[in-house]
């Protein structure tokens, strides 16, 4: 007898809660960093409105701690839209992965989740999307990983402006690991073939090699190096299937 039934899925409202809950870790990894750049950014000169308004508008982590850096170097505006342009060129490549899956969403989907798309939620939606179900609110997971990020870096970032003009210092406490334990965590698990530990060796070796170059160029060489290095091992293994 044929099984006509209807497969139970989680409805919208269930994602929404899972994709919150599932952020849970990178929301501790990220809260000191959002606030040691809300110190940054109020030791550079930045009230602590127009601190919260740089999360709320640019919400790209690492892009506003090279463009606060370079704000208080003195760079001109080209530098800092050319080198925060390049550094969040990852993006791309985190859109072209989702990009089959919200496809088929409304613009009024398509632009907020992109807007909010980073790192973090990427590292948890990707998990959710690469499940074998076929639940059709997996958008409402990616939509509850945005809002409790995106929540976390604003509250967080208000909190060190505030403290930033309050407890001078406060950006040397050394809360910056929590970020670097945050993308190992992110990073390590992916790396599953040769290519990929080989990229991420290479960037790793170039970014210390490179770290005193100004405006941040050795982030940028480091993104460079990794990405050759692991088209070059992938079309070598190509080749020689």
């Amino acid at each position: 007898m044929l099984n006509l039934s209807i497969p139970s899925y989680p409805d919208y409202r269930t994602e929404l809660w899972h994709g919150a809950r599932d952020s849970l870790p990178m929301l501790v990894g990220s809260a000191p960093f959002a606030l040691i750049f809300g110190t940054l950014a109020a030791s550079s000169g930045l009230s602590a409105m127009a601190t919260l308004a740089m999360s709320l508008f640019v919400y790209a982590g690492s892009s506003q701690f090279i463009a606060i850096s370079l704000l208080a170097g003195g760079a001109g505006l080209a530098v800092i839209v050319v080198t925060t342009f390049v550094v969040n060129l990852r993006h791309a490549l985190y859109s072209a992965t989702f990009l089959p899956y919200v496809a088929g969403l409304a613009q009024r989907w398509r632009i907020p989740l992109a807007f909010w798309l980073t790192d973090e939620t990427f590292a948890v939606v990707q998990h959710r999307y690469g499940a074998a179900d076929a639940s059709p609110h997996k958008h409402w997971y990616y939509l509850g990983s945005c809002l409790a990020m995106y929540s976390n870096w604003l509250i967080w970032t208000l909190v060190g402006g505030l403290l930033g003009h309050a407890v001078p210092g406060l950006d040397q406490m050394g809360l910056e690991f929590a970020m670097a334990a945050t993308f190992t965590g992110i990073v390590v698990p992916v790396l599953k073939n040769r290519p990929m530990v080989a990229a991420a060796l290479a960037a790793a070796v170039v970014a210390l090699a490179a770290r005193e170059l100004p405006y941040k160029l050795g982030l940028m060489l480091a993104a460079l190096a990794g990405v050759l290095v692991g088209l070059w091992l992938e079309s070598r293994e190509e080749g020689a299937k």
